[in-house]
């Protein structure tokens, strides 16, 4: 009997899920959200596939799941009461943050509130300095006061971020034991073990994230584990981190804040996976669902990464020109650049008459007007149906039925008519709205990185990405848009593509130029030893493990970094003048010039990556519908002003493995194509749609 792998993808409309067979068999499922529980729409929706096609669920062997459950925690502040102890002087690190604002103009701004409050901060006096000598010891009946001033408090969880315990965890430790001498039952975290690395804010933050949304991931995941054990009894679960690799559930609930991010990295890897078979190594990911829009960068093969990230600040971004917005997550993660636009998106008057989409959305329940489940404010689904981009009847194959007319009267009484205008030209000119909300994602990390997006090709997936890439591609002057086969599905395909990965990491301060190359070569060597015996704890030795080196990287005297790759074995004096000459390229790549060969290079953080390689599955067979005939039936849809309302042929992905020219509308299962007016469409080997916008 073949053994099948489950993706689940949770979205804020939909919760994707793909059964994968070891020879390449696919079964889908497109199911609403459960917002109150995630965990029953995946079990409800993986019953149903189960029981469609007669699998035994002692055949799963397991499911990949990248979930919200962390960022949702964190956005919606239903953390646990959390405490956190620092050192005496520095109780208001978290609410002093790094005096980064996002708008330097705007004095009405105000920073998020530090997810702990000031009388749940506690202080002790001890002192450990950057080199990790003690100059001051830990007193253990301050310290017990501490711990005990906040279990009065009735706190959940506890943080403890001391003064530059990157460099020696003694007292944390001793800290950490007290707590869970005197409340086993609480959570606590200390930031050496969930990043040893110098910039106080920084780990004080990312520790502090760590311990807040902790006892809610743990729980979700615990539950979601009983329930798939008690219908797969041999499943492994395994989910998707923010940084693209797999991790187990165990070491999700230990270090959460290693996938507040899961969700949207999927289809990213899976991009990466698809792009040999697209020929194309540069490539720029949009994905767009019912809430959110993202976007991602692929540059010769290897997925763009960010050592830091902020969530919770209106657009989710790496390190970009402006910061400080939301909180901050100092982990390696997919470079993303994320924007409150989907299929979902609220689209309202603001008070000065002018319209306005978004972030505002819909999500599963009630959902869009046309939905007819109790929505009453248009959303940008709305007007995609007003515009005749969908179908005027049902999506998700018939699934969900479609009231057009109800869509077309929110948008005309609530939009159209307050502003004056037609219904066809206040769709869309909301879809012009959202559109440039997300090319700002793309230039984000695009233009923003130093990259031209002119040469890479444009990867639109998720359930609504398809609709609007071709169009953002014209804007952005990028010739080339190619959309996956089960576009809507994509991120789901992409979480079985993924590889198990440890990331590690230590602070090692010293300029590039006589430092000690005996010392540097120890301190890598420690953590390639601890990457590999956490990928031997989840079953990976021999050729399916590997490590990966970078390091991180300034001109001395800066306070941020770029991080290069490494070369294998021990680094010797030409190996860090290459080392050197690497970070000189990428510096001036990413911001126009390079200091001379005069100006001393510091080296920061040493990282590691250890990734357990999977067996590989062969592609998936996706069933394509079959051929419709060109012609067979069209829809009046209306691309703007240029060109008004046009007949577009209706017609299934299989009927473009003869070239058209647009306007075209490709329906499938789960997503539609839009290929507007001038814009040629046809089917590669891989039976991706290949748009050609030149």
């Amino acid at each position: 009997m073949s053994a099948w792998r489950i993706g689940v993808d949770i979205g804020g409309t939909f919760t994707d899920i793909v059964l994968l067979a070891e020879d390449g068999t696919v079964a889908t499922r497109k199911v609403s959200s459960s917002v109150d529980d995630y965990a029953r729409a995946i079990m409800e929706g993986v019953a149903s596939l189960v029981a469609e096609h007669a699998i035994d669920g002692a055949d799963i062997a397991e499911v990949v799941h990248g979930t919200t459950v962390a960022s949702n925690a964190l956005l919606e502040r239903k953390g646990a009461r959390t405490g956190l102890i620092g050192t005496s002087g520095f109780r208001d690190v978290l609410e002093i943050r790094n005096l980064r604002m996002p708008r330097l103009y705007d004095l009405a701004w105000e920073k998020p509130a530090p997810l702990v409050e000031r009388y749940l901060r506690a202080v002790v006096d001890e002192r450990i300095d950057a080199a990790g000598g003690v100059q001051k010891a830990l007193d253990e009946d301050d310290a017990r006061a501490a711990v005990d001033r906040l279990l009065a408090e009735d706190v959940d969880a506890i943080a403890i971020c001391l003064i530059n315990a990157f460099a020696n965890p003694a007292h944390e430790r001793a800290l950490e034991a007290i707590v869970r001498a005197r409340a086993p039952g609480c959570t606590v975290c200390i930031s050496y073990d969930v990043l040893p690395e110098i910039k106080e804010y920084e780990r004080t933050s990312t520790t502090v994230i760590n311990t807040y949304i902790s006892p809610i991931v743990r729980t979700y995941l615990e539950r979601l584990g009983e329930a798939i054990r008690e219908r797969c009894p041999g499943a492994h679960l395994l989910i998707m981190q923010s940084n693209g690799g797999l991790t187990s559930a165990e070491e999700a609930s230990h270090r959460p804040v290693n996938i507040v991010e899961s969700g949207p990295a999927g289809g990213v890897v899976g991009a990466l996976a698809m792009a040999g078979d697209i020929g194309q190594e540069d490539l720029v990911t949009f994905d767009m669902g019912g809430t959110t829009a993202k976007a991602a960068l692929i540059e010769g093969g290897v997925i763009s990464r960010s050592a830091e990230f902020q969530v919770g600040g209106g657009i989710l971004t790496g390190s970009r020109l402006m910061t400080g917005a939301g909180y901050l997550v100092r982990m390696p993660a997919i470079d993303l650049a994320e924007v409150g636009a989907g299929g979902g998106s609220l689209i309202a008057i603001d008070a000065g008459g002018s319209m306005q989409v978004g972030p505002e959305s819909a999500g599963a329940e009630p959902g869009p007007v046309c939905y007819d489940q109790g929505g009453t404010a248009p959303t940008i689904t709305d007007a995609n149906v007003a515009l005749g981009y969908l179908n005027p009847d049902y999506l998700v194959g018939g699934a969900l039925p479609i009231d057009s007319a109800k869509a077309i009267d929110a948008m005309k009484r609530q939009v159209a008519d307050p502003l004056g205008v037609s219904v066809e030209e206040a769709a869309y000119g909301a879809h012009r709205i959202v559109a440039s909300n997300m090319i700002r994602a793309i230039r984000a990390v695009s233009t923003e990185r130093g990259r031209d997006p002119r040469g890479y090709t444009l990867v639109a997936f998720g359930g609504n990405g398809p609709v609007f890439g071709a169009a953002m591609a014209q804007a952005l002057d990028i010739r080339r848009v190619v959309v996956p086969p089960a576009p809507g599905l994509f991120s789901s395909f992409g979480l079985l593509t993924a590889d198990v990965e440890h990331h590690l990491s230590r602070t090692f301060r010293a300029l590039l130029r006589g430092l000690d190359k005996a010392a540097l070569n120890e301190a890598w060597d420690a953590l390639a030893e601890e990457a590999m015996r956490r990928l031997a704890a989840d079953g990976y030795g021999g050729p399916a493990a590997a490590i990966e080196r970078h390091a991180s990287l300034h001109y001395q005297g800066q306070t941020y970094e770029l991080t290069v790759a490494v070369p294998d074995g021990p680094l010797n004096d030409d190996a860090l003048a290459a080392l050197e000459e690497a970070f000189g390229a990428e510096h001036e790549r990413t911001y126009g010039h390079r200091a001379g060969p005069e100006e001393p290079v510091e080296l920061v953080t040493l990282r590691v990556l250890g990734r357990g390689r999977r067996s590989t599955t062969p592609p998936p067979r996706i069933e394509q519908a079959a051929a419709s005939g060109a012609g067979s039936a069209t829809r009046r849809a209306y691309f703007g002003a240029e060109h008004g309302w046009r007949e577009a042929a209706v017609i299934a992905r299989a009927d473009l493995a003869s070239a058209r020219e647009g306007p075209v509308i490709v329906e499938e299962y789960d997503a539609t194509c839009v290929v507007p007016p001038g814009v040629h469409a046809s089917l590669n080997a891989a039976a991706c749609i290949v748009l050609d916008t030149s």
